[in-house]
């Protein structure tokens, strides 16, 4: 459109210059040339104020101009002049330039007219501000010119005269631009012939090159107008790849033949460009061409099928819907094209060969899967929290975490985070938690339970050369789901095993690295899936059996048990609603009071989760809707009193403190599945020959503590040393038939032989808990909060902790801390002194 307009406007201009049209200029700025003789100044100002004078009269804007100079400046021979700075533009004496009408205004004013003296100087920058001009912004040579000519069609023609050495140039924003310039000769050596000669044939390359183009017959009778090789180059500077200096030399230039030599090679690297250019654009527009008819053919074909899709649907065979959902499941280019591939095969084998089933299953599989992103939606935080809080009551620490993710997801605008693991003890929440994450999120929720897996293709899936090949229950469980960005709940991760079939664990790094599952390869599919959006939560109830590269790429986040407080208000809100809605009756149907409940919760269950306390409550409600189904009442109260009736159990024995202690029997704390627990260190001497007997079951930890502890008593009591070589020593851990390990009980075990050697008993309300070194530093330990409310919950008042674990007491909920006295401890030392145990150090006797 651009080179149309350009076409016609020059054609407008060749006639009428071939008629000679001309017309008056107007006065804009002054331009101060080389002082003149008097005489001729006094001339040039007579003729001068004449003709501002006659321009004065039919334009008020020119006499302003004028009385901006003083009578000196007038003297000095002074005339009127535009100054136009141009940028990455061809101008070259005696030649003729084309500017957009829009674009010549900008830089030349407003108010430009046919006949307007002109000064072109071009600009160092294209950032200059063009309304207050100096020196050092233009580069020192310039061209004069005066407007040829303003076309209506959009374009103003530049007759350009000589070059000019620009010596003076400055404005003030406002004010007229005082310019001073000399006059610049070129040098006359070139062969008016041969120049003439070089210009024919550069006429005749353009003449072929215009061929190539719509317009070209009109453009080949413009190009026979050129007078000379530099017209030629301004017309062609639009499309010229020169940079603002490259241009510039060639005006720069003095001698004629150098500056035609430099044209002439401008021009003929622009021909040969420009040809191979649209050689180019001819195959590129051919090959277009091609490929658009081969489209429009195929979306008549599919347009047809459709129609006849809509008017018959039970015609529709399945491969062509396997086609139509391939090509609408928004598939990544390596899954489409084996899926083509197979629907291919699928085809060619029909639906009666061979592995016709194997194919049809797995393009059933994989277009069944969602294969687009699902766009993130913003997430109310209040209403989120709100959401957690409905069906969970506690959790704190995890409500906070999920908080935290959802706030960057929602920064972000998409899936962000670690893979979560949650680990505690069984009935803590940490599977149902996922489903109000789920809900939180605004997600699906599936759970894929990996207890008891052996196999990595449960994870990878089988390859498809084997009978019977399924994917891996990770991707089964994204096709269940129907979305690419469901939340996951891998349940149990700590009860993978691995075998000959290889380790499912292993296969779960790149399942739950970050960095990786955005290409996951099932190998059933055989083509990758992102699983970047899945929100991936893990489930355990120990760390201990879990590697350390999985356990890596996970955050952990650690699930106390649940305090009495928590439990009783966790039946109050959900549990006793959900066990009378799963027997079908309502809240008025059951009463239970607040005492029976708490009677439940320390007498009938134990756990540190609450789901022994959910079977209690079944059952109570079980037995209403037989009442209620007898006719007997629409309603049953259940009190303390009825428990042991209705419940058809004895309470459950809880290990509580001893009224009084004796030697040798001191209270410690263990960490179990289902939460804290007391145990008792029990110790005796019996005569012997110094054999150490170890019973209930004690790990490989807790038997070399018992070893440590012996050598530190004997180091701390040296008169007592005797004793354990005339005696054998027995240690014994109730209840025998529960296996236990760990180190944590290295500073019971000491303070029990300590007990034991001085004949010295400890307060059954005294529970302690800490590892020991032959240095006798007690060492941190793990499970604290359980082991706290253990305590508290048998009865006991102090407990010993080591100093290191001072940091875990905040983890430990307020009503258990505030029924025990807790003090951290560093030494051995410092027990025994809290015991009330004397021992003889370095020759003094301590209590």
């Amino acid at each position: 459109m651009k080179m149309n307009k350009l076409v016609e406007a020059l054609k407008k201009w060749i006639e009428k210059r071939e008629e000679g049209v001309e017309k008056k200029g107007r006065i804009s700025a002054i331009s101060r040339e080389i002082p003149k003789t008097k005489g001729e100044a006094h001339s040039a100002k007579e003729g001068g104020e004449e003709k501002n004078a006659e321009q004065a009269k039919s334009n008020g804007e020119t006499g302003e101009a004028l009385q901006a100079f003083s009578e000196e400046e007038k003297d000095r021979g002074g005339q009127a002049m535009r100054v136009v700075p141009v940028y990455n533009m061809m101008i070259l004496p005696n030649s003729y330039i084309y500017f957009q009408i829009d674009n010549f205004r900008t830089l030349a004013g407003k108010t430009v007219e046919e006949g307007d003296k002109l000064l072109l100087a071009v600009l160092h920058k294209n950032e200059v501000d063009t309304r207050a001009l100096h020196k050092e912004e233009v580069h020192p040579i310039g061209v004069e010119g005066t407007i040829k000519e303003i076309s209506k069609d959009g374009y103003a023609v530049v007759e350009t005269g000589n070059r000019v050495r620009i010596d003076a140039l400055s404005q003030v924003e406002g004010e007229p631009l005082l310019l001073q310039t000399a006059p610049l000769y070129d040098v006359e050596d070139v062969d008016r012939e041969e120049a003439a000669k070089k210009l024919q044939e550069i006429k005749e390359e353009l003449k072929g090159l215009v061929e190539r183009f719509h317009a070209g017959k009109v453009m080949a009778g413009m190009i026979d107008h050129h007078q000379a090789i530099q017209e030629v180059a301004c017309v062609l500077s639009p499309w010229l790849s020169l940079n603002n200096e490259e241009r510039y030399r060639v005006l720069q230039e003095d001698r004629l033949s150098v500056r035609t030599k430099m044209l002439e090679q401008i021009i003929y690297e622009y021909i040969e460009v420009t040809k191979v250019t649209t050689d180019a654009r001819t195959q590129q527009q051919e090959d277009y061409q091609k490929l658009y008819k081969e489209q429009a053919l195929q979306k008549q074909i599919d347009y047809l099928q459709k129609e006849l899709d809509e008017m018959h649907p039970e015609k529709v065979s399945d491969l062509r819907k396997f086609e139509l959902r391939i090509a609408e499941a928004g598939m990544n280019e390596t899954a489409k094209k084996e899926a083509g591939k197979i629907l291919n095969r699928l085809k060619n084998e029909g639906t009666n060969g061979q592995e016709a089933g194997m194919l049809y299953d797995y393009l059933d599989f994989v277009t069944g899967l969602s294969w687009k992103k699902e766009e993130q939606k913003e997430i109310d935080l209040d209403e989120a929290e709100k959401i957690l809080s409905e069906d969970h009551f506690g959790l704190k620490k995890v409500k906070e975490r999920m908080i935290q993710q959802i706030a960057v997801m929602n920064l972000k605008k998409q899936q962000s985070g670690s893979i979560l693991l949650f680990v505690g003890a069984p009935g803590t929440g940490k599977t149902s938690i996922g489903k109000s994450i789920a809900k939180a999120l605004g997600r699906k929720y599936v759970r894929v339970s990996l207890g008891g897996v052996r196999d990595e293709a449960d994870i990878r899936g089988h390859r498809r050369t084997y009978l019977g090949a399924m994917p891996g229950r990770i991707m089964d469980g994204i096709q269940k789901a129907g979305v690419s960005n469901p939340v996951m709940v891998l349940d149990e991760v700590d009860k993978l095993s691995a075998s000959y079939n290889g380790d499912p664990a292993a296969a779960l790094l790149e399942v739950l690295d970050p960095e990786q599952n955005n290409t996951f390869t099932d190998h059933y599919m055989n083509v990758p899936y992102d699983l970047s959006d899945v929100l991936f939560i893990c489930t355990a109830n120990s760390l201990d059996t879990i590697p350390a590269p999985l356990l890596n790429r996970m955050e952990v986040i650690q699930y106390q048990g649940y305090t009495p407080k928590e439990k009783f208000e966790i039946a109050k809100r959900h549990l006793l609603r959900k066990s009378l809605k799963g027997v079908g009756l309502q809240q008025e149907n059951v009463e239970i009071t607040d005492e029976a409940l708490e009677n439940i919760i320390s007498d009938y269950t134990r756990e540190a989760g609450v789901r022994g306390l959910k079977k209690r409550l079944d059952t109570l409600c079980r037995i209403a809707a037989v009442h209620l189904v007898k006719g007997k009442g629409e309603k049953i109260s259940v009190g303390k009193g009825d428990l042991r009736e209705y419940l058809d159990m004895n309470p459950l024995h809880r290990r509580e403190v001893k009224e009084e202690g004796k030697p040798g029997i001191v209270t410690g704390l263990a960490w179990t599945a289902v939460g804290g627990e007391i145990l008792y260190i029990e110790s005796m001497f019996t005569k012997g020959e110094g054999k150490l007997n170890i019973t209930g079951q004690l790990g490989d930890v807790m038997k070399e503590s018992a070893q440590i502890a012996i050598s530190l008593v004997k180091s701390m009591f040296p008169d007592k040393a005797k004793l354990f070589k005339e005696n054998d020593l027995h240690i014994h851990v109730p209840d025998g038939a529960t296996p236990k390990d760990g180190p944590s009980a290295g500073i019971t075990l000491t303070i029990a032989l300590a007990s034991l050697v001085t004949g010295q008993a400890v307060s059954p309300r005294i529970a302690m808990t800490g590892e020991v070194s032959l240095e006798g530093l007690v060492n941190p330990i793990g499970g604290l909060p359980e082991k706290l409310m253990a305590a508290e919950r048998a009865g006991v008042k102090t407990v010993l902790i080591p100093k290191a674990n001072e940091d875990d007491l905040r983890d430990v909920p307020d009503e258990v801390k505030e029924k025990l006295q807790i003090l951290p401890i560093k030494t051995v030392e410092e027990g025994l002194e809290l015991c009330e145990i004397k021992y003889t150090k370095s020759g003094l006797e301590v209590v």
